[in-house]
């Protein structure tokens, strides 16, 4: 019988069982090292042909797409995360002296404070700051330190697009890198790396020393906490965040801004982006160069790690880093469309490891429009992509108007619009809806403002109540977006509490007439001039 406390046999030893001889894995690189790291099954590398591999991948990125010129400056954009850090070390070790295949162009860092937007104290985020400027002098290149509340102070010339197109060409880049080359062999080949490391070393030209403004503070809060969604939230940050980096980089001269978005963030910004309305624009927001700036051109040389790469990189070299909580941070799964992706598509990779993998392969087989320049066509006033909606019975294209006559007309027929989509739902009878007059030209020319709607069909539809249709305000700022943020912007109930520069853009637009009818605008000849002077 069973005795209590009897020994039966030897206790089960503690942690991984032993191999089996013969069966040692090895690097599947070498052939000779220990493997370190497992990325995928069957893939097992050492520490240095790990290494070799990311760093392998950086390059070709940077090296396959040619966007980059000798000598070029570049802004690169660090949040802190594991992907931007493992960034700006690789630009850093591809500065360095040692590397084999010298990195030519010169660099710049910016991190920008999102602490007022995701509700910190002033004093947690300058705890945060002293470390993050801690970690950008350890990175020995010039950097600048900006706050969100900065965003209303920018100029309404964020906004536009710039007329200079970038240039990217094969040609173009060979002539530039035989220029580089040239130059360095007329100053001389030691001298070059000296001149460089002397422009690198140059103190921080941007630097807060106080506070952002109290009012500013208070604006920004005031802008975050009415947002209705989660998903509204994230998307304004990102809108203004990308303002901000564009306005750092022209201000300072940089033609280009690297980010660290990895293979396994732009998956997840794929669907998102297909959820929020915004496939139309995938190419630009999912691939490696973004050109929609003009003059300044958004490149993601980390799209082919993982997060899962990065990681592991991070963690077996040291890379500095620093956590900041974000707008997210600890919010439920289903808390907004952003964090349910996520989740998706995760719990999806632990299970079938190509998903992260096969969303991403099909973002690079999506091809852009061409581009025939900034003035081709009206844009959306925040995301600054092409209008994706038929703008025709919305004011003109682009939100033109030329009186104030157009607008009332205009708000009239969007409102007659929406109740005929929606009459029944409410209980209308759709006769006496068409049964309504269209507005006549003594009210067209201002005499009589006409209502937006009836009084019982305005009670069950709201639309007198709504900010968006009644304002004349608000309705410069949406009949100016594409449709994704026209989705985003139904979350704010005030558009009057958006950055100023956006709101003085959306009026210089509505002031300006469009392009198609500038077309029927009929010009005075030499002739009729000096026949109606005589």
């Amino acid at each position: 019988m069973c005795q209590v406390g009897e020994d039966y046999g030897d206790p089960v030893p503690e942690g991984p069982p032993p191999p089996r001889p013969g069966r040692e894995l090895r690097c599947v690189k070498c052939k000779d090292g220990l493997p370190v790291v497992v990325i995928r099954a069957g893939d097992a590398f050492c520490r240095d042909c790990f290494r070799a591999f990311y760093v392998h991948k950086f390059r070709a990125v940077l090296g396959k797409n040619r966007l980059i010129f000798p000598g070029e400056k570049v802004l690169l954009a660090w949040s802190g995360g594991p992907s931007s850090s493992s960034m700006v070390w690789q630009v850093l070790e591809g500065l360095s002296r040692d590397s084999a295949k010298r990195l030519r162009f010169v660099p710049g860092v910016v991190y920008v404070d999102e602490g007022a937007a995701c509700g910190q104290s002033w004093e947690n985020r300058a705890k945060t700051l002293a470390e993050v400027k801690l970690i950008l002098r350890s990175f020995g290149f010039p950097w600048h330190i900006v706050a969100l509340e900065e965003v209303f102070t920018l100029p309404p010339s964020v906004l536009r697009c710039s007329a200079q197109e970038p240039v990217g060409t094969e040609g173009t880049y060979k002539v530039a890198v035989d220029s580089f080359l040239q130059q360095q062999h007329t100053v001389g080949g030691s001298a070059s790396p000296t001149q460089q490391e002397e422009q690198l070393s140059q103190p921080c030209t941007q630097d807060p020393a106080g506070p952002p403004p109290a009012a500013h503070i208070e604006a920004l809060s005031r802008l975050f906490d009415s947002v209705k969604t989660l998903t509204a939230k994230e998307e304004l940050l990102q809108t203004l965040r990308g303002h901000l980096l564009l306005h750092v980089a022209r201000t300072h001269g940089y033609s280009k801004v690297m980010t660290g978005d990895s293979c396994t963030r732009l998956a997840i910004k794929l669907m998102t982006s297909l959820a929020l309305g915004r496939g139309a624009f995938l190419a630009w927001d999912t691939g490696f160069s973004d050109e929609r700036h003009g003059d300044v051109v958004v490149v993601r040389p980390m799209r082919e790690h993982t997060l899962k790469e990065v990681a592991f990189y991070n963690r077996l070299f040291a890379v500095p880093s620093i956590f900041t909580p974000a707008i997210d941070t600890k919010a439920p799964e289903k808390a907004s469309i952003h964090r349910l992706m996520e989740g998706f598509l995760l719990r999806l990779q632990a299970q079938f490891p190509s998903t992260v993998s096969t969303v991403y392969r099909t973002s690079e087989k999506l091809v852009k429009a061409p581009r025939d320049g900034c003035a081709a066509g009206p844009r959306c006033l925040l995301c600054m992509c092409s209008l994706d909606v038929d703008t025709a019975g919305l004011c003109g294209r682009g939100g033109a108007m030329t009186s104030g006559s157009w607008g009332r007309s205009c708000r009239r027929t969007l409102s007659l619009s929406l109740l005929a989509d929606s009459a029944t739902a409410f209980g209308a009878q759709t006769q006496d809806f068409s049964q309504t007059q269209p507005p006549t030209p003594l009210a067209e020319a201002g005499a009589a403002p006409m209502p937006c709607c009836s009084a019982e069909v305005g009670r069950a539809q709201k639309c007198c109540q709504s900010t968006l249709l009644c304002r004349r305000e608000d309705s410069q700022v949406i009949e100016q977006l594409c449709y994704g943020c026209r989705v985003n912007m139904k979350d704010v109930p005030s558009l009057d509490s958006l950055p100023p520069y956006i709101l003085a853009e959306a009026q210089f637009r509505s002031q300006r007439p469009s392009q198609d009818i500038q077309e029927y605008l009929v010009e005075n000849s030499d002739e009729e001039v000096h026949t109606t002077g005589s």
